[in-house]
C-alpha cells in the first residue's frame, strides 16, 4: 500500500482523474509487479537485448512506438515517446497544482513508469508527498525532463532543440486542456493558475525559444511528419510537411 505522509493529498490526485486521461497520477503497488523507476530507466541500460523491457527501458519504449506508428528511423519514434512523458509529467504536475494548489513529488526515485504500456504513459507514485507550487520547475524541468533527455540523446540521434520543442508543446497543450476544464466545469481560478503557472515556467532557457509567444506555434519539429500518414501537428512551425531535398545527380 501507499505511504500516505499528508492523508489530504491522496483524495486531491484521484480528483485529477476528472481532468482526463493525461492527467491520471496512479498509487500503490502497479497490478503488473515492480516497474522500473524514471531513475533507473534513464541511468545506463543494464541490457544490450532489444526486447528486454527492464533491461534498457527507454529503447523498448523507442521501439514499442516505432512499431506502433511505423517509425521510418528511430530518432522520429524518440521524438513521439518523449512527447508522451513529457506531457504526462506536465500534465501531472501543472494539473495538481491549478486544480489542488499543491504539488505531488514526483521524485524520479519514486515514480514507476510501464514502458510496455498503451498511450498515454502508465504512471505510478509509490509514495505520496507534497511539494509547494513554486517547486514546478525544479520537479519537472529539472527532475524528470533534463535526464529523460540525456538519456534519449545518449541512445538515439534527437537534438536538444527538438526535445525542449517537444516539451514546450506538451506544456503548453497541458494549459490549453486545463483552460478548457475550467471552462466547462465553471472554475476559472484553475485556468487562470495553470496560465500563470505556464508562463513562469517558459522564462526558463531551456522552454523560453521553444514557441512564438504570438502564435504559440513552435519553432522545431516533432518529426511526426515522417510516419506514415501522420502529417504535421495543430502547432508545427510548417505549415505542411517539408519534402526530402531532391537527390543530386
Amino acid at each position: 500500500m501507499v505511504l500516505l505522509l499528508f492523508v489530504d493529498l491522496d483524495p486531491q490526485l484521484a480528483a485529477l482523474d476528472a481532468l482526463g486521461g493525461f492527467f491520471v497520477l496512479r498509487t500503490g503497488v502497479p497490478p503488473r509487479g515492480p516497474l522500473p523507476t524514471l531513475a533507473s530507466a534513464c541511468a545506463n541500460p543494464r541490457s544490450e537485448t532489444p526486447g528486454e523491457v527492464y533491461g534498457d527501458p527507454i529503447t523498448f519504449r523507442v521501439l514499442k512506438v516505432a512499431e506502433s506508428i511505423r517509425a521510418p528511423e528511430a530518432r522520429v519514434a524518440a521524438s513521439v515517446a518523449q512527447q508522451g512523458l513529457a506531457a504526462r509529467f506536465w500534465s501531472i504536475a501543472l494539473g495538481a497544482a491549478a486544480l489542488c494548489g499543491r504539488l505531488p513529488d514526483l521524485d524520479p526515485e519514486l515514480l514507476r513508469w510501464d514502458p510496455d504500456a498503451s498511450a498515454p504513459d502508465d504512471l505510478w507514485l509509490t509514495e505520496v508527498r507534497t511539494r509547494p507550487v513554486t517547486d514546478l520547475d525544479t520537479v519537472v524541468r529539472a527532475g524528470l525532463l533534463v535526464p529523460l533527455n540525456a538519456a534519449l540523446r545518449s541512445r538515439h540521434r534527437v537534438s536538444p532543440g527538438l526535445l525542449w520543442g517537444n516539451a514546450g508543446s506538451a506544456l503548453a497543450g497541458t494549459v490549453r486542456q486545463l483552460d478548457r476544464w475550467a471552462l466547462a466545469h465553471a472554475r476559472p481560478d484553475v485556468g487562470e493558475r495553470a496560465r500563470t503557472l505556464a508562463g513562469r515556467l517558459f522564462e526558463h532557457p531551456d522552454l523560453s525559444g521553444t514557441l512564438d509567444p504570438r502564435t504559440l506555434r513552435r519553432r522545431s519539429c516533432c518529426l511526426y511528419y515522417r510516419v506514415p500518414g501522420g502529417g504535421v501537428c495543430g502547432d508545427c512551425c510548417f505549415d505542411r510537411p517539408p519534402r526530402p531535398a531532391p537527390r543530386r545527380t
